[in-house]
């Protein structure tokens, strides 16, 4: 596999990041993966929009300009031959001295890979209420897409140990909030939900094409609201999914739609 690695192509086993990196030793630091077809980046613009948001709740500059950004995601995915599949930008806010308070100057790393599509097809998935952990949304965590993604890492953990593809968190009122890596969408009497950013809710990419496009709205929403639903799916940068049962108890389906949201929404 070859990287971008701060500016320069390299062999992966040739990419050294500092053992003092704060990426590695505190999560100090955010990512963005986005999709790949036919050798192209869908909707980059719209990460690194999310990516600077991101490093401006955290106070991380980010050293390099749109146009730079887009030129390495290029170079990376064409030197990996990599049609269809993902790539993934990690920015951290690099090596610093130990303790919690951030470097006055601080030399952010910034790494892409990119790697073709999983030959497996990701089709409707089973999923549980997650027990493990919640969404807090009172946090600014909850609204960027930083390194410490052990929330999700515990509901997928739960979801396997339970025998389901997939976790559905709820936050500190019991409210849904997202699926372990995806967003969470309802089909409730003809509209389709979605729960809102102040529920906990990371403002996904594809979620903002489905508002934007297919007339998806903000609401609240119980677990009770899925049983009822004509339909539930995940959405993330990389596709869309229907959930056909939630703690084993099978969900109402709406293929068709679910092929017609995919559409407008790549």
């Amino acid at each position: 596999m070859t990287v971008w690695l701060n500016g320069t192509l390299l062999a992966s086993g040739d990419a050294a990041i500092d053992p003092d990196d704060r990426g590695f030793t505190l999560g100090d630091g955010l990512f963005e993966t986005v999709r790949v077809a036919g050798g192209q980046t869908a909707q980059l613009h719209r990460h690194l929009g999310r990516l600077r948001a991101g490093a401006a709740v955290l106070g991380i500059p980010v050293p390099w300009d749109d146009d730079a950004l887009g030129a390495a995601f290029a170079a990376t995915i064409g030197a990996n031959a990599v049609r269809d599949g993902s790539a993934r930008l990690t920015l951290s806010r690099g090596p610093a001295p130990r303790g919690l308070l951030p470097p006055e100057a601080s030399r952010p790393t910034g790494l892409i890979t990119a790697a073709a599509a999983s030959p497996a097809p990701a089709g409707p998935v089973h999923a549980v209420l997650c027990t493990t952990t919640r969404r807090n949304e009172w946090s600014p965590l909850s609204r960027i897409k930083s390194l410490n993604y052990l929330d999700g890492v515990l509901a997928r953990i739960e979801a396997e140990r339970r025998g389901a593809g997939d976790a559905l968190l709820l936050n500190t009122r019991g409210l849904l909030a997202e699926a372990s890596a995806a967003s969470l969408l309802v089909l409730r009497r003809g509209r389709l939900l979605t729960p809102p950013v102040s529920d906990g809710a990371l403002p996904g990419i594809r979620r903002a094409l489905l508002i934007e496009r297919c007339g998806a709205a903000e609401a609240s929403l119980s677990p009770e609201a899925l049983r009822e639903a004509e339909a539930v799916f995940l959405g993330s940068s990389l596709g869309l999914r229907a959930v056909a049962a939630l703690d084993g108890q099978a969900l109402s389906r709406r293929d068709d739609l679910l092929a017609e949201l995919d559409r407008r929404t790549r």
